[in-house]
C-alpha cells in the first residue's frame, strides 16, 4: 500500500505524468471478473476540499505503481 497526503499543486504535478480517471463518489471496488486486474493508486478530494478544476470523490490512476512512487519522491526534494 502506498499512501501520501499532498498539497493541490502536488497532486496536479503528479497528475501531469500519471493521467487520474474519475470514478465517482465512493471508493472504486473491483468488479465480477476483474480479480487479475492490474494494480492502480487512487487519489481523492473530500466534498470540503475540492479545489478549483477538480470533482469531489475518487480518482483512479492505472500507472506502474514504482513510477507513481518515484514521482512522489521527486516531490520532496
Amino acid at each position: 500500500m502506498l499512501r501520501a497526503v499532498l498539497s493541490v499543486d502536488e497532486c496536479e504535478r503528479v497528475v501531469r505524468e500519471h493521467a487520474a480517471t474519475y470514478v465517482g463518489e465512493e471508493f472504486p471496488k473491483l468488479g465480477n471478473g476483474q480479480s487479475s486486474a492490474s494494480d492502480f493508486a487512487v487519489l481523492n478530494f473530500p466534498p470540503n476540499e475540492t479545489p478549483a478544476g477538480w470533482r469531489s470523490g475518487y480518482y483512479r490512476l492505472d500507472s506502474d505503481l514504482t513510477k507513481l512512487n518515484e514521482s512522489l519522491l521527486a516531490l520532496s526534494r
